[in-house]
């Protein structure tokens, strides 16, 4: 049997970034790619813990997820295929846990993002390349955004307290 790839991603830019790296990865060491997308219930709503019920909510956030998930692969890869065997998997759970859940043998590689980690974020949510560095069985590579990320946050970051672009700001 051939080795994994493992991947995950949410469609933001950086997971985007690390799963073209998880392509490469996969042609080169000629292994199937897995594309994971971990869902959660929302918090309270029926479906979640201690709650009863749910069984319909539960199938339309399971159906919303995989839907997310194809338009993750269509953004990624478009009408060019990655060039190897490809397949998506939608995981009810935290993206660490459905991450490390996924890779069952030490010859898999895990790839995630590092994404931006801005003191109030690294506060309200838990790094899942860390969770993934510190579980998995199989090498895990963490790949940093894209050098554009920093400027795209920066600019959204401008235009959210509105202040004026500086010219000096384009010529770097």
């Amino acid at each position: 049997m051939r080795g994994r790839v493992v991947a995950g991603s949410c469609g933001s830019l950086g997971s985007l970034t690390a799963l073209h790296r998880a392509a490469a990865e996969a042609r080169a060491r000629d292994a199937e790619l897995w594309v994971v997308l971990a869902w959660q219930p929302p918090i309270g709503g029926p479906g979640s813990r201690g709650s009863t019920g749910g069984t319909p909510l539960l199938a339309g956030c399971r159906d919303a997820a995989v839907e997310r998930l194809r338009g993750i692969l269509d953004t990624a890869f478009g009408a060019s295929p990655p060039g190897v065997h490809l397949a998506g998997l939608t995981v009810r759970a935290t993206p660490g846990a459905a991450l490390v859940d996924t890779v069952r043998d030490p010859g898999d590689l895990l790839v995630v993002g590092t994404g931006s980690r801005a003191p109030l974020l690294r506060a309200l949510r838990p790094s899942v390349a860390r969770y993934c560095l510190a579980h998995a069985p199989c090498p895990v590579l963490a790949v940093p955004p894209s050098p554009l990320q920093a400027d795209l946050d920066a600019v959204h970051r401008r235009n959210v307290w509105r202040r004026p672009l500086d010219a000096g700001d384009l010529t770097r």
